[in-house]
């Protein structure tokens, strides 16, 4: 029969319905889109003979090539609409959130600037038409959910006392480190500093505040290494004034969970890892290793 055999389309089609659109309306897009057989008041009759007569839903629908009238009645009512997918890398600075957001396809309304990490890095879907608010909203819930379970499992060796301290000094965690499995031992070396009174000096913080979180692009100077703004940890003991990225899960628990290391320095390695030392002497034979294979691959001279 007709209702149930293979539809005309060739190849996949997206149909999009408005909220409010009310099945005739949608009949006829399908009958546009030539993905129902028959003419629109044929299709429109059917549906309400052998339909559910459930109400269609709004949003975007991917009609699969061949799909029958019966399917397409149904995946309009019951199915799941088109879903597009926004990334937020661990360690994406607010503005740079931002920008991602204002530059989704098809999504509607004012992308916000997000207070620095108050969203979780993830993927988040949304569908064709949705409002940026409310995609945001669902990062800064899905941040505000993460943070208050991984508060509840903190160890007594943390050295942060508040859930803002957490995010701040796990977003520094998450700038100095890209290899998961170093988190909790930098984490452990930034925590046995400001136990001592040490302060952190971490190179992200001196970036922050002259590019909010961008990439720096060149080599640190003198002048923002001695700069007081509030962020720079090499001029002063302590957290800086607040986060300076949106960390990532793992980076948060590292955090509350410390590694117990007796480290407080660590360098690169060379091969994106970094290399740790109790004591400063050990830190400056690392260091010289390190600068002598730059030299050796021609980054410095």
């Amino acid at each position: 029969m007709l209702w149930w055999s293979a539809g005309p389309a060739d190849k996949p089609q997206r149909v999009v319905v408005q909220q409010g659109a009310t099945l005739g309306v949608v009949a006829g897009q399908l009958h546009r889109a030539g993905v129902i057989p028959g003419s629109r008041r044929t299709y429109l009759a059917m549906a309400r003979l052998f339909g559910s007569g459930d109400p269609v839903q709004a949003g975007e629908f991917e009609v699969p090539r061949g799909m029958s009238g019966a399917a397409v009645l149904d995946l309009i009512q019951h199915g799941g609409p088109v879903q597009r997918l926004m990334t937020i890398p661990e360690g994406m600075p607010s503005i740079m959130v931002q920008e991602r957001l204002a530059a989704l396809p098809f999504a509607s309304g004012e992308a916000t600037l997000p207070a620095e990490g108050s969203v979780l890095p993830d993927s988040y879907g949304y569908a064709r038409g949705e409002a940026r608010s409310r995609i945001l909203k669902r990062a800064t819930d899905a941040m505000t959910r993460t943070l208050d379970e991984l508060w509840e499992k903190r160890s007594p060796n943390t050295v942060v006392t508040s859930k803002a301290e957490a995010v701040t000094l796990a977003s520094i965690v998450e700038k100095e480190t890209g290899k998961p499995a170093e988190r909790p031992t930098v984490a452990g070396v930034y925590s046995n500093r400001l136990r001592m009174g040490m302060k952190l000096d971490a190179d992200p913080t001196v970036i922050y505040p002259i590019t909010r979180g961008k990439p720096l692009g060149r080599r640190i100077l003198r002048s923002e290494l001695d700069a007081d703004n509030g962020y720079n940890t090499y001029r002063r003991a302590g957290l800086p004034d607040g986060p300076i990225a949106n960390p990532g899960k793992a980076s948060i628990a590292a955090v509350l969970n410390p590694a117990p290391t007796k480290a407080l320095y660590f360098v690169a390695d060379g091969t994106g890892g970094h290399v740790f030392a109790e004591t400063l002497a050990e830190q400056n034979s690392n260091v010289a290793k390190w600068f002598a294979l730059r030299r050796q691959r021609g980054e410095i001279k």
